[in-house]
């Protein structure tokens, strides 16, 4: 029987951003190599684009994730959601209420929230609908430029939470300070540039699910 989504989130601790690198050409080839590297839930993430280009690299995207066993997640819209019917929708702070995402796609596809505060964290731990929420950024990232940094100590937060909801550390991780992330509870990383811009995405994808796996979920 093949697990739930739920079930694969649970076990989930390496999630890779990635826009569809026009610039080099190599989308499918990427995504084989980071999936097969360890990565278990992957999101497109480019808000330049319009919903049929969107639509048509998640096709890709699909794809890949099917033939690696990896969640496909679709970045703040739900009607290229609707559209797409991934396995997840990732929701920001200012995206549509959840209940309201959750009403537009039932109750099959996992719901993730983004969280940058404590406040925040607490109450994406408890929000019916949510499946999974994201803490961060942990340092400042070009990929969310002028937003404030909370740090280390929401992590701290967030793992003195009592909820049975996975929840994942973001913002400016690398494998030079994973083990700092590491040391402040998190058990499951978001990453971009660490994979993304790495030499050898996919050698770089293996070496973050090698050493997240040391660590006990």
């Amino acid at each position: 029987m093949t697990d739930t989504r739920r079930e694969r989130l649970a076990r989930a601790r390496l999630y890779l951003c990635t826009d569809a690198r026009r610039d080099r050409g190599d989308l499918e080839k990427f995504l084989d190599a980071v999936l097969a590297g360890g990565v278990d839930i992957v999101q497109l993430r480019d808000k330049r684009l319009e919903a049929a280009e969107e639509l048509d690299l998640l096709r890709i995207f699909r794809a890949a994730c099917d033939r690696h066993g990896a969640l496909l997640a679709v970045n703040d819209r739900a009607d290229v959601a609707y559209a797409a019917r991934p396995d997840v929708l990732h929701l920001g702070q200012g995206d549509l209420p959840v209940p309201v995402a959750r009403e537009i796609l039932g109750p099959g596809v996992l719901i993730g929230r983004s969280t940058h505060s404590a406040a925040e964290a607490s109450a994406a731990a408890a929000e019916p609908g949510v499946d999974y929420f994201c803490c961060g950024p942990i340092w400042p990232t070009p990929t969310k430029p002028g937003r404030p940094a909370p740090g280390p100590g929401l992590l701290d937060h967030a793992s003195r939470l009592e909820t049975g909801r996975p929840w994942f550390g973001i913002g400016g991780i690398d494998l030079g300070n994973l083990g700092e992330v590491t040391a402040h509870g998190v058990r499951r990383v978001v990453v971009v540039r660490a994979i993304t811009e790495a030499a050898d995405p996919g050698a770089a994808a293996a070496e973050f699910a090698a050493r997240l796996s040391e660590v006990s979920l």
